[in-house]
């Protein structure tokens, strides 16, 4: 089978197609021909060395494909050959073919492509982890949702809008419209406007419910400070500390040496008391690692996709050959939605 290699940390360039063997499908896993695998900013972090969890290349990443099941491993009788799935894998998914363990493996509705289906799995079950599992999204709150334009981004404003919250969305000015579109009551523009300045302004002074971010550390502190009584902050990533397209150790450093005063300092428990403000963190592999799968956090979802209330957003399906060019489409922020590679 063909796939995408990480031949070696460094910048995209380093990202090759090369031959590998097929994977076989052992007792209660699944192998699906791949149609789409999807492209998480993890994997440009695995690519410049900066993501601990990931393999030591030459590697093939990857934790998500749509596709079609090609054979069936023994003991699984809740698929036939040609099923139309996505599913979760742990890394090896950007290549034709990968194994997963069935209970992994969810249908994907008729009237999605499977480069949309290769958006849903990540995406989806981050934003509803965060939202509704951590942050309790409910009809009426304020919901701050930085990096709006993202694939997560995207998923979640459609997540909170569907339970009846009022959004607010940082993007590019570029963006605004198509962030509008999904739903985003406000858009903020982060490059020229202090984003808490304009949520307080908005709001008359009294903040907001949940904060969704990943760009952390440096916003996380200004996020905690706009919540208003009973809000919650969900910190799901740290994109600032990848800037480039190799891998930036000072700013590495820099990021981290902040995280101890970006969010819950020790000298402010206290004052947390009485605030009555609370800090997640959400690392999804984690969660996977912990409950097996992320269907806990997919399933109540899955109604919402073949009803039309969640419609996955493809900014691009780049080729295999090209996924150099996908990664650097990403690390220039030009993407609306999902970015996906298609064999």
């Amino acid at each position: 089978m063909r796939a995408v290699v990480i031949t070696r940390h460094g910048p995209p360039e380093v990202l090759q197609v090369q031959d590998r063997p097929d994977p076989i499908a052992g007792p209660g896993e699944v192998r699906v021909a791949v149609k789409a695998a999807g492209i998480n900013f993890a994997d440009l972090l695995a690519r410049t060395g900066m993501y601990p969890d990931a393999p030591k290349p030459p590697m093939v990443v990857g934790y998500e494909v749509a596709g079609e099941v090609e054979s069936l491993g023994e003991g699984v009788e809740e698929f036939t050959v040609g099923d139309r799935v996505i599913a979760g894998t742990r890394f090896n998914g950007q290549a034709e073919l990968v194994v997963a363990g069935a209970d992994a493996v969810l249908p994907l509705p008729d009237d999605l492509s499977f480069e949309q289906g290769a958006a849903i799995p990540v995406n989806y079950a981050t934003a509803y982890a965060g939202l509704v599992i951590m942050g309790g999204v409910q009809a009426d709150d304020r919901v701050l949702i930085h990096a709006a334009a993202g694939g997560v981004g995207i998923s979640a404003t459609q997540i909170a809008k569907q339970r009846g919250a009022e959004v607010f969305g940082t993007a590019s000015p570029e963006k605004h419209d198509a962030i509008r579109a999904q739903g985003v009551d406000h858009p903020i523009d982060y490059r020229n406007e202090d984003f808490a300045e304009v949520v307080m302004r908005i709001t008359e002074g009294e903040g907001i419910d949940v904060a969704f971010d990943a760009i952390g550390p440096s916003s996380f502190r200004k996020d905690y400070k706009i919540l208003r009584s009973g809000g919650r902050l969900i910190c799901y990533g740290l994109s600032e500390v990848q800037t480039g397209e190799q891998r930036n150790l000072p700013g590495l450093l820099k990021s981290v040496a902040s995280m101890t005063t970006a969010t819950m300092p020790w000298w402010k428990s206290m004052m947390m008391l009485n605030e009555n403000k609370g800090v997640f963190g959400l690392n999804m592999l984690s969660w996977w690692d912990r409950e097996g799968t992320m269907n806990r956090a997919l399933d109540p979802l899955l109604d919402g996709f073949s009803s039309g209330a969640f419609t996955p957003v493809v900014a691009e399906a780049f080729p295999f050959d090209r996924a150099a060019e996908a990664h650097r489409f990403i690390h220039e922020r030009k993407n609306v939605g999902k970015v996906v590679l298609v064999p």
